[in-house]
């Protein structure tokens, strides 16, 4: 397919591996310049486990002004930023009787505070070049999961700021758009199901609810 990405710079956030890794992957395909902002540290300029090439930039979106800082560096190597994909995040277990008021805000900066953080510092340059943001998301801002109070919240805060954001930026002709995966398997997928007594158990039910959800 020719998604008119040729030479285009776009930002990816936790895109080492998982979904991210996937858009990346795309994205090179459509002869994008990407850049892969995640904590994994890279030394050499290919994905894990691929011979597709990207550009790393190792960061902590937790820190607004790192967010800042990457971003710039993003613009000195790559050029003007056309659009931004908004992915990091992981579900950290903060449940309403399991976790605490700190932990709480604690997750809603990892999970939507970069969203903010990234969009902001990139604003400039999408403005200017009437580019594209992408928000990730997750189907539990909308059906709950139970024990995930932080990471619901802030799934569901960005379904908010997407709405908003494609108001305030509509004048300026900048897409905002949000995807709704259920469940996919990833790295961090595979890390929540060891977590319960019986992960395969807790897969074939999970899996049982998807499909009778979609019958």
């Amino acid at each position: 397919m020719d998604l008119h990405l040729k030479n285009k710079v776009v930002v990816v956030t936790g895109g080492a591996r998982g979904i991210g890794k996937a858009v990346v992957e795309l994205l090179k395909e459509e002869g994008a310049k990407v850049a892969i902002v995640d904590k994994i540290a890279q030394t050499i300029s290919t994905l894990p486990d691929r011979s597709l090439k990207g550009t790393y930039f190792t960061a902590n979106l937790a820190d607004a002004e790192t967010c800042k800082k990457v971003v710039e560096d993003i613009v000195a190597e790559l050029g003007p930023i056309d659009a931004l994909v908004n992915n990091a995040g992981f579900n950290d277990n903060i449940g309403l009787q399991s976790g605490t008021p700190e932990k709480f805000i604690e997750s809603l900066t990892n999970n939507v505070g970069h969203y903010y953080f990234m969009t902001h510092y990139c604003l400039q340059y999408l403005k200017e070049r009437r580019g594209a943001i992408v928000n990730l998301g997750s189907k539990t801002s909308v059906t709950g999961q139970g024990n995930s109070s932080g990471y619901v919240a802030a799934k569901g805060a960005i379904l908010s700021l997407t709405r908003e954001w494609a108001v305030e930026l509509l004048p300026y002709s900048v897409r905002v758009n949000a995807v709704i995966p259920a469940e996919v398997s990833t790295p961090l997928y595979e890390s929540w199901l060891k977590g319960f007594a019986d992960p395969q158990e807790k897969l074939r039910q999970v899996s049982k609810k998807f499909h009778s959800n979609n019958a």
